[in-house]
């Protein structure tokens, strides 16, 4: 008879965490993608390590907000819209809806965009990486279910790694690192405040709440194993913006010491090359091919959570595309319209970036305010509803966004 062999205690340990990892950290990780990435960069080439405060504050509020929508995923084994329908009627829905989905198609269309910047700074064309990757996740999400795609995801999420690794090619000052992060500077400029709002409406994305509660609420989480959710939901936050960080840093201690301002990630890894060398570069783009592959099949499958839910139809991986149609259509069908809108020749995908994220800064307040009454409502989740801390956190991040759209709106009249 064969002995077990055991694995030594500190081995058990870390493989029983990353057994828990899933929907959190594959949603912060997919946070960190192609318009995240660029948002980042410009941070850090422009104002250098000064916005590295917003990064801690903001993981804060990302732990408390996604935590609050797995919850309710878990108590209810519903998702966001299906809750919004139900608890304030068509209207608002419909009105969430649609800007939902022009702000995830134009998102959408930046993945496909950062593929095609990836692929180019790996020599390949676009004509050539952007259907390959677009139909290589459209047979995954097709044909896989919720546990294979899930693993496809956590194991795209690796290729963050590349930017930590990047960093410490490029030896940045941690004296003026570790500064930056606890001392929060202000400058009273509009570039400087759409930049915030940027990083803000970057890192909590309504996409990422719509995804995370109908995926618990796919993989049928319960109450009972909630607290592996919570550990997944909280280091899966903290190490998403670890990584957003790391590309400030690496951005700011090459681009913004040479007083090289970029306006894309392409940009930043070619600026990189000269500054940093070539292993750098290759870095930096790996980590844009992994984030825009992920980020590529995660909204579109926000998405289609989200409508499908908000107006009754069948939906989830674990269903067939005979079960779910409408689901598993309208899946493809973003993704097909996303592809060929990036494959066009001349087409304007910078201001398509910008108008997608100034829908998701609208909607990011609104949807806020309408989860924090879902999950302070006792009818909906009885003894589960939130406690006072972290309505006290969540809403102060609230605040935080809603006051800097409108400082950012008045601030050229007080500059006049």
């Amino acid at each position: 008879m064969k002995k077990k062999v055991l694995l030594p205690f500190w081995l058990r340990k870390i493989a029983a965490f990353l057994a828990i990892l899933g929907p959190g950290l594959i949603t912060a990780s997919a946070d960190n993608d192609a318009p995240g990435i660029a948002t980042y960069s410009v941070a850090g080439s422009t104002y250098g390590y000064n916005l590295l405060w917003l990064i801690v504050v903001i993981t804060v509020g990302e732990v408390v907000i996604l935590e609050m929508a797995a919850r309710m995923g878990a108590v209810t084994g519903k998702g966001t819209a299906d809750l919004i329908r139900e608890r304030y009627g068509v209207k608002i829905t419909l009105f969430a809806m649609l800007a939902l989905f022009i702000a995830n198609l134009g998102t959408t269309i930046a993945q496909f965009a950062g593929i095609a910047a990836a692929g180019e700074l790996f020599g390949v064309s676009k004509y050539i990486s952007v259907p390959i990757a677009g139909v290589l996740m459209i047979v995954l999400i097709l044909r896989a279910n919720y546990k294979h795609v899930e693993k496809v995801l956590l194991l795209l999420s690796l290729a963050s790694l590349s930017y930590v690794l990047a960093v410490f090619v490029v030896k940045p000052d941690w004296a003026a690192v570790g500064q930056s992060l606890i001392k929060p500077t202000f400058i009273m400029d509009g570039d400087f405040i759409l930049t915030m709002l940027a990083i803000i409406g970057t890192t909590i994305t309504p996409w990422a709440i719509f995804y995370l509660q109908a995926s618990i609420a796919d993989k049928g989480v319960e109450m009972s194993k909630f607290g592996d959710t919570k550990i997944d939901v909280s280091f899966g936050a903290a190490w998403g913006n670890v990584i957003s960080a790391f590309i400030i840093i690496l951005t700011a201690a090459t681009l913004f010491q040479a007083g090289i301002v970029v306006e894309d990630a392409k940009d930043a890894a070619l600026a990189l090359v000269p500054l940093a060398g070539n292993w750098a570069s290759i870095l930096f783009a790996t980590g844009l091919l992994g984030a825009s592959l992920m980020a590529v099949s995660v909204l579109p499958l926000s998405t289609t959570y989200a409508i499908c839910e908000a107006f009754g139809f069948e939906r989830g991986l674990n269903r067939s595309p005979k079960e779910a149609p409408v689901f598993y259509g309208s899946f493809a069908l973003i993704m097909v319209v996303s592809l060929l809108i990036v494959l066009l020749p001349g087409i304007p995908l910078f201001p398509i970036m910008i108008l997608s994220q100034a829908l998701n800064a609208i909607l990011l307040p609104i949807l806020l305010i309408l989860i924090l009454k879902l999950a302070n409502d006792r009818a909906i989740m009885g003894e589960y509803r939130n406690k006072k801390i972290g309505n006290i956190l969540a809403y102060a991040i609230t605040a935080l966004i809603v006051v800097v759209t409108i400082f950012l709106i008045i601030e050229p009249m007080l500059s006049a």
